[in-house]
């Protein structure tokens, strides 16, 4: 029987030892890790160290043999860079969640790697399963690349298909994967708010999204409203005290600003996800909201409820707290509304931020404030409503 998704499905069981046995021999890759492990030398004398590399990654997968396994090497890696980039890592809502059940969690995007990682890790921690993670081929510049996402149970999504048709047949094929992974093999679905990272700080789900999702309904048995609950969509949070990508997110949005237009290096991807994992995070926290079970009748109204479930647990670090301050002149918050404790002192963040060119402080100011003004906005809103 053909299988409908195998061009875009995270890698099987049965398929983990060819797929390792061939990046074992795929000297781009083996000289990629090389300088990421070894730095200028790794660079300079390529083909020296990729016997040296080929054999602690042989090591490291020796192990390995099936999906599962190869997650318990990627854990090991996770163990470190918590330990290494984070002063802290916290859940909060997982508790909540029924053990038995798939769940889609739609999460805001801030890191392009990092967001997925943290989720599987919470989940992980708490004894359930990991997600499978969408992600954009445009991510996947190389195919020992895609590969090794697919080997981490990441699945592709065709932002790069040219044309009308090949867009609609591209999105329907996801939808159906992404309910077919729900509902037929039970597993958990990682899924971005939005398209690309909310470089400004404000977490908004795209309508289309949910629009996408909602291709895989039968409207002949489904209503729009069952279909949504079918999903078992759940909100989730993410919070990073520091943004280790907060110059280059600030650099693209005064550029954008000052000229209308931003043009995107080669490898500019590349040095974000190097960045995020490595960098200073400070505390992170991870909140995971309930399931969507109410009668929505249209994408807006399921993304409205997402919105309003990632800005009420979305958990406040004073970087937030500092960066209002510097651009309001106030300190003054609302009763009920709590900042975390966090690791990085006022002096040390403005010290971050006065690192910067002028012109993208106040970028990099409103990209760590506006978490703050969001939930402020939403106060006022349920106050108005009231």
């Amino acid at each position: 029987m053909t299988d409908p998704f195998a061009d875009i499905r995270p890698y099987r069981d049965e398929e983990v030892a060819a797929v390792l046995s061939a990046l074992l021999d795929n000297t781009e890759f083996l000289d990629a890790l090389a300088s990421y492990r070894l730095g200028k030398l790794g660079s300079v004398a390529a083909a020296l160290s990729r016997p040296v590399v080929r054999t602690l990654l042989r090591r490291e997968v020796r192990d390995v043999t099936d999906i599962a396994s190869m997650q318990q090497v990627i854990k090991g890696y996770m163990d470190r860079m918590i330990e290494r980039s984070t002063a802290g890592f916290s859940v909060s809502g997982v508790e909540h969640l029924d053990p038995q059940q798939a769940y889609l969690f739609i999460s805001n995007h801030r890191d392009i790697a990092m967001d997925p990682a943290f989720t599987n890790y919470a989940l992980h921690q708490s004894g359930r399963g990991t997600v499978r993670i969408a992600i954009g081929d445009n991510l996947l510049t190389k195919p020992w690349v895609s590969d090794l996402m697919r080997l981490n149970k990441s699945f592709i999504v065709k932002r790069s298909v040219n044309g009308p048709r090949e867009l609609l047949a591209a999105s329907k094929q996801l939808s159906n994967y992404i309910r077919h992974s729900i509902t037929a093999e039970h597993s958990h679905v990682w899924l971005a708010q939005r398209e690309g990272r909310a470089k400004d700080g404000r977490d908004r789900t795209e309508p289309v999204i949910i629009k996408m999702l909602s291709m895989s309904r039968d409207k002949r048995t489904q209503t729009f409203a069952e279909h949504m609950r079918e999903l078992h969509i759940v909100p989730v949070a993410i919070a990073y005290e520091l943004d280790p990508c907060d110059a280059l997110k600030a650099n693209e949005l005064c550029q954008l600003a000052a000229t209308g237009t931003y043009e995107k290096g080669a490898q500019e991807d590349v040095a974000s996800i190097a960045r995020g994992i490595s960098g200073n995070k400070g505390r992170v926290h991870v909140a995971f909201g309930s399931p969507l079970v109410q009668d929505f009748e249209s994408a807006d109204e399921v993304a409205a409820e997402i919105d309003r479930q990632i800005i009420s647990a979305y958990r406040l670090h004073p970087t937030n707290l500092f960066a209002y301050e510097e651009l309001s002149g106030t300190a003054e918050l609302p009763a009920g509304l709590t900042v975390a404790d966090g690791a990085c002192s006022r002096d040390e963040f403005l010290a971050r931020i006065a690192a910067l060119p002028e012109p993208h402080r106040p970028f990099a100011l409103k990209m760590y404030a506006n978490a703050l003004i969001s939930k402020l906005a939403a106060i006022q809103s349920a106050q108005t409503l009231a």
